[in-house]
């Protein structure tokens, strides 16, 4: 009798956990289907069907018009040499700081990791109160030094457009190729010295392809964020006729005044660019399954530093050199300028001023601006964490059928444009399937959402992948029910990548313009938007002065992230 009341207790939980697992599969696949799908198919409906038919008519106008050719021409190019030289950056500057004897490793390691933290489009602001070819202060100080008719420097090109990408995306394949190298085998390189191999034919024969997946995850990483990115071509772009496809595609929309053809023309625009960007993955996986190696060791390494002798010291002062012109120039020339009574005064203390931030910060529009970027990036935050866990628990612990599936679509959105994602979800979202969010910040928190998805996921699944089964099993076998050793088991083991999952959505979400720029009413302005706004106005000081406030809250924020990891390290 007792055994018999044990069996039917054990089914009875066993029926539970089931009916939890299939709610739990069913809600992610249900949410993922809103959040994702949706929007990808409304681009997909609105490029190739109108008025229900099928037709290509959109798709072959976007793809004969001169514009489009240019723009995707341009996007191409500069995606191209951004990734290449971006690479080449990264690599060079993760060997040096990670395998040679340089000074002040440690300390120019972090900093080399500081271009990562900003928005690219505030450095490309930067640059052209710095070098614009008609009123930049450095070029305005050449003419006058040296009594030239014209300024010898231009940023607003398309090399211009790359220098600024690469100083900002080239810590990709840094972080990648530094971390590689510190968990290489070095009997690898020490063997092929012992038997005779210069340094140099070491590096390039022996380390260079133990590190090539690294290498091309980064340089994958450049190329997908170089050519999605919105921010830098348009501020350095725009002013000379240079467009990229993330670009014309805000330009059609624009210049349509938000109307539904041309929404469709830009869901046209965006299909091209999505053909972009799988060209780029399909290139990377075929780099990765060419072949690897076996060189990533569990243990921490301790790899032979190279003796740089004489050029220690040059290496050291061309590091700092390289610090100084992608981080302290355009960060002091913001600081600056947001100083300044008016742009194109000298910036001595004379001209300073505090007036430009108390604009800022008594306009309405300046304040709700930033209101709206932290209640975006928080709410962004604590709802892609929690179904990111979800979708990593199914994915993980559950294994349902369409495992897969649901994996891929979890990170399909961070794999597609920001402004791809914006067309689709203004498609989806503002009144085609009877629910408006058009103009609201509902809109903008959805894309989100699906944009930083992945983020949570896949630290949710990396920790989830480290809790054993048994944990839970031996929870349940004391009596506990599915949910409780949920509860009390596995989320509290998780907890502290879902917090690291909360901050790497937080960050992002709060300097994002590329999927914003197209969402926002106007009541719904964020941050980023409303610098891009003060800037495309002409209110250079002020724009300067509220990024200066955006630089300021990104170095608060992660500064306590980066506190919160240190305890959770020290716990």
């Amino acid at each position: 009798m007792i055994n018999l009341r044990k069996n039917r207790d054990l089914a009875a939980m066993e029926g539970r956990r089931f009916s939890l697992d299939g709610m739990m599969t069913g809600l992610s696949f249900v949410l993922l289907l809103v959040i994702v799908v949706t929007p990808i198919f409304m681009i997909v409906y609105h490029a190739f069907f109108y008025e229900g038919k099928f037709t290509l008519d959109l798709i072959v106008d976007q793809l004969t018009r001169d514009t489009t050719i240019a723009s995707m021409w341009n996007t191409i190019k500069i995606g191209a040499l951004v990734t290449v030289f971006g690479t080449i950056m990264g690599v060079f500057y993760a060997w040096l700081l990670g395998r040679s004897n340089i000074p002040g490793k440690k300390l120019m390691r972090s900093l080399f990791t500081i271009p990562y933290m900003f928005p690219p489009f505030l450095g490309a602001m930067a640059w052209d109160l710095l070098l614009n070819g008609r009123s930049g202060y450095l070029n305005r100080w050449l003419m006058q030094t040296f009594n030239l008719s014209s300024a010898p420097l231009n940023i607003n090109t398309i090399w211009g457009i790359v220098f600024v990408e690469i100083s900002y995306y080239f810590p990709f394949v840094f972080m990648q190729v530094v971390s590689a190298l510190e968990r290489m085998d070095p009997t690898l390189e020490e063997s092929a010295r012992i038997a005779g191999a210069r340094q140099g034919k070491v590096i390039w024969k022996i380390t260079l392809p133990l590190v090539t997946p690294a290498i091309s995850a980064g340089a994958l990483q450049i190329l997908i964020s170089s050519l999605a990115h919105f921010g830098v071509p348009a501020i350095l772009g725009f002013s000379q006729g240079i467009f990229t496809l993330p670009t014309r595609i805000y330009s059609v929309i624009a210049r349509s005044g938000g109307s539904f053809e041309g929404i469709r023309q830009a869901a046209a625009l965006s299909i091209l660019l999505v053909a972009v960007v799988s060209l780029a993955l399909w290139v990377q996986k075929k780099v990765l399954s060419s072949g690897g190696y076996d060189i990533i060791k569990g243990k921490s390494m301790r790899p032979t530093l190279i003796n740089l002798r004489g050029a220690r010291i040059p290496l050291f002062v061309l590091a700092l050199s390289t610090l100084v012109v992608i981080v302290v120039v355009p960060l002091g020339m913001i600081f600056l300028v947001g100083l300044v009574r008016a742009y194109g005064l000298p910036l001595i203390p004379a001209n300073f001023t505090l007036a430009n931030y108390q604009r800022i910060f008594t306009t309405s529009g300046t304040l709700a601006s930033i209101k709206n970027s932290l209640v975006l990036s928080i709410s962004a935050g604590i709802i892609s964490m929690l179904l990111g866990t979800l979708i990593a628990y199914v994915v993980q612990k559950i294994k349902p059928k369409g495992t897969g599936a649901l994996e891929i679509l979890s990170v399909l959105p961070y794999s597609i444009p920001g402004t791809v994602l914006a067309i689709g979800v203004i498609l989806a979202w503002s009144g085609s399937l009877r629910i408006n969010l058009y103009n609201t910040l509902w809109i903008i928190l959805i894309a989100y959402i699906a944009r930083y998805l992945s983020f949570s996921m896949k630290t949710s699944s990396a920790a989830l992948l480290q809790v054993h089964p048994s944990l839970e099993e031996a929870a349940r076998t004391c009596g506990a029910s599915h949910t409780e050793s949920l509860k009390d088991i596995t989320l509290p083991l998780i907890r502290p990548a879902m917090v690291s999952g909360f901050f790497l959505i937080f960050l992002p979400a709060m300097r994002e313009v590329t999927t914003s720029v197209l969402l926002y009413g106007p009541y719904t302005r964020t941050l980023g938007v409303q610098i891009y706004s003060l800037r495309d106005a002409g209110m250079m000081p002020q724009a300067s002065a509220l990024g200066s406030v955006a630089i300021v809250l990104i170095i608060i924020i992660n500064a306590v992230v980066n506190t919160l990891n240190k305890d959770r390290r020290g716990v």
